[in-house]
């Protein structure tokens, strides 16, 4: 079997794409965006192809990794989105809720927003390679930094990102919000890269 990284989601996986998405962070969305059917079909709708790198096995998706900029997100979306989706009244209220857990992550200058790694693909090094994607892409474009926020309960994934180079900078608790998303708090991770020759130098912003 041939693996592939390569940046950008090919349109004929895009289902593919929402599914696994939803599989890795459904857990914490579900209250959200759920239901299923209704997420899949929002996540399809708003996801941006070119703020992804994707992990291609013999042509079938086995990972991603999305990515913020100041230009956009892989996942961000609407109010418009959410209506099409879930109706006024259902719009309203999860974007209010949506707009405060992502409230921090505005000001990031270069945030890696989600890797996930099919079930059956894991332990093969897959999720270390999209970083590292992740990070040649934020040097390519003149970051000094790449910043991530990995929830308190996924200490599997804060110890990846440890061996990554990405190291705490800062914890942000969520309050209230905890009872909706099952987490108490966001630690903020912080890999310092070095641009690379021509890179387009870009400003960075302060970590929390």
């Amino acid at each position: 079997m041939t693996l592939a990284i390569r940046h950008g989601l090919p349109r004929d996986q895009r289902r593919a794409a929402a599914e696994l998405y939803w599989q890795a962070f459904g857990g914490k969305l579900g209250r959200v965006l759920g239901p299923d059917r209704a997420a899949l079909t929002y996540l399809e709708r708003v996801m941006r192809q070119d703020h992804v790198f994707v992990a291609l096995e013999d042509g079938h998706l086995v990972g991603l990794a999305g990515f913020k900029t100041a230009e956009g997100s892989f996942v961000g979306g609407t109010l418009e989105d959410l209506r099409a989706v879930y109706g006024r009244a259902g719009a309203v209220w999860r974007g209010v809720l949506l707009r405060l857990l992502g409230r921090d992550a505005d000001r990031a200058p270069f945030l890696m927003d989600g890797v996930c790694v099919a079930s059956h693909a894991q332990g093969r090094g897959i999720g270390s390679r999209l970083v590292e994607a992740i990070c040649a892409e934020a040097r390519r474009r003149g970051y000094a930094e790449v910043r991530l926020d990995v929830i308190d309960t996924n200490w599997r994934a804060k110890a990846l990102y440890e061996r990554l180079g990405f190291a705490a900078a800062g914890e942000d608790r969520i309050g209230p919000l905890r009872h909706i998303y099952g987490f108490h708090s966001a630690i903020t991770m912080v890999r310092r890269i070095t641009a690379g020759p021509g890179a387009e130098k870009v400003p960075t912003a302060g970590v929390a």
